[in-house]
């Protein structure tokens, strides 16, 4: 399984951006996807999870409200939009799968990307 996250940068306050979380060898039933995020000197937490279907999203309360996420399986892809960005929000995001239903704890994520990082400022 490699799961290959995408699409951070550098953007102002109040901007948006859209992360790509691209996955393969996904093929032993369905799996649900999460992001996470890592900011310097913090641990790692999560941000948003989706079910195989997409038919469940959960969010974290730092993001709810300005953020979507979801899903192509048909390109083997999932988003992470955020929308009103604050310096805040600047970390290292993660999407990670695991087999099963959406969880929100890192230890239970079997696979993960990457990273890409994101970086908030002015």
């Amino acid at each position: 399984v490699q799961l290959q996250a995408s699409g951070g940068g550098l953007v102002q306050p109040g901007g948006s951006l859209r992360l790509s979380c691209a996955a393969s060898g996904l093929t032993s039933g369905p799996y649900a996807v999460g992001w996470f995020r890592q900011a310097p000197g913090k641990e790692r937490e999560y941000v948003a999870g989706i079910s195989w279907n997409g038919g469940i999203k959960r969010y974290a309360d730092s993001v709810k409200g300005r953020s979507a996420v979801s899903r192509d399986n048909a390109k083997n892809t999932v988003y992470l939009e955020i929308n009103s960005l604050q310096p805040e929000d600047t970390a290292v995001y993660y999407c990670a799968a695991r087999r099963g239903n959406i969880r929100t704890q890192v230890a239970y994520m079997d696979h993960w990307g990457q990273g890409t990082r994101v970086t908030v400022s002015s």
